[in-house]
Formats: structure tokens, C-alpha cells, sequence
């Protein structure tokens, strides 16, 4: 297994335990993360505490129902790593049932930016709307 790999397998697992102290460890305090599409919730980070309070959003927003189903994760070693999971929540009488795809950039075994990319965009976008 690629180290890599391996960290971004972490970090999921952190996300869907809401662990964010293994996240810290994870995520390095200038992490950038890119949410794409027009909802309220789309836009760029500023630094792991911007991320932090974007993964908050998915958390709170469908009180707790948000979850990241890995289904693989592929890696380099110049710290390119790409995961595909499926995301699944409640929120407002609404359900979000779709596949995504995260690239991350890595930098001393610690994740730099996050990019998302959905599936289906405008099924993202209606839940968060």
C-alpha cells in the first residue's frame, strides 16, 4: 500500500468518526480545499481551519447523516493522491446519493489541498440549496 494512499485512507475514516484530532495530525494548517458548483456551500478554503469549518458544514447541515463511503484510493509518489467514495445524507426532507472524487496534493505526508469533483453536480448542489 502506497503511504500516501495510506494517509488519505486515515483521514476518511477520521472524517466519518468526526476524529479531528487525527485530522490535525493529517492536514497541514495551509490545507486548501475546493468545493465546486453553486450552493451555498461551494468555494475555496483558506487553510485547515477553513476546511475544518467546510467539513463542519456537511456535518451539521444534515445532522450527522453525512457520510464519505471510500470505495478506492490511488497514489504517486509526488504526492498526488486521487479517492473515489460515494456520499450518502438527509437534510431538509432531501437525500444526497452520489459518487465523487477527491484529488488531494500531499507535501511531507501531510495533506496540502483537497479538490472535489461530483458525479452528479447538480444533485450536490440541489441538497445544499
Amino acid at each position: 500500500m502506497h503511504k500516501n494512499a495510506d494517509i488519505v485512507r486515515r483521514g476518511y475514516a477520521a472524517f466519518n468518526a468526526a476524529d479531528l484530532d487525527t485530522l490535525t495530525r493529517l492536514f497541514d494548517e495551509r490545507a486548501r480545499w475546493t468545493t465546486p458548483g453553486r450552493s451555498p456551500i461551494a468555494g475555496t478554503t483558506a487553510n485547515r481551519d477553513g476546511t475544518f469549518a467546510q467539513f463542519g458544514k456537511y456535518l451539521e447541515g444534515t445532522g450527522g447523516t453525512f457520510k464519505a463511503d471510500l470505495r478506492y484510493v490511488t497514489a504517486d509518489d509526488d504526492g498526488r493522491v486521487v479517492a473515489v467514495h460515494h456520499n450518502v445524507g438527509t437534510r431538509n426532507g432531501k437525500r444526497l446519493d452520489t459518487e465523487c472524487c477527491i484529488t488531494f496534493r500531499l507535501e511531507n505526508g501531510r495533506v496540502v489541498e483537497g479538490k472535489e469533483h461530483f458525479q452528479d453536480q447538480a444533485n450536490w448542489d440541489a441538497f445544499w440549496s
